[in-house]
C-alpha cells in the first residue's frame, strides 16, 4: 500500500482575518504535508441556479495521524496537469480501528 501513497497533499485550516474594512476574509492555512492515495469514487451532473454543475466525490487515503483532522479542514492537492485542486472533508474513517491509515471521503471544489 505504501507504494500507491503517491501524491503529495496539504491538510489546511480555515481562518478568519480582518479586512481593515469591518468585515472578514476567509484564509487557509497549512497544517501538514502528507503522501496520500486519491480515487475518484462517484460523479454526478445536476443543474443548480439553471446551470449544468458537476459534483465529484473522492476518497483520499492517508497514513493514520496523531493529530486530529477535523472536517472543517481542507485539502489541497497539486495536480501537475490540472494545477491546484481543493476537496472539502465529508467524513473520516479508520479502517477497522487499527489506527494504520485514514480514508477521507471528500468532495472536490471549484
Amino acid at each position: 500500500m505504501i507504494g500507491k501513497l503517491n501524491k503529495r497533499i496539504k491538510i489546511q485550516s480555515k481562518a478568519q482575518t480582518a479586512d481593515n474594512m469591518g468585515g472578514f476574509i476567509d484564509t487557509w492555512s497549512d497544517l501538514a504535508t502528507l503522501w496520500a492515495a486519491i480515487w475518484p469514487t462517484s460523479a454526478a451532473e445536476f443543474i443548480r441556479a439553471n446551470q449544468a454543475t458537476m459534483e465529484i466525490t473522492h476518497r483520499i487515503r492517508i497514513r493514520y495521524q496523531r493529530f486530529e483532522i477535523k472536517p472543517s479542514y481542507r485539502i489541497k492537492f497539486t495536480d501537475t496537469v490540472q494545477g491546484d485542486r481543493y476537496f472539502n472533508i465529508v467524513s473520516i474513517i479508520n479502517p477497522n480501528e487499527k489506527q494504520e491509515w485514514l480514508d477521507i471521503m471528500a468532495k472536490e471544489t471549484t
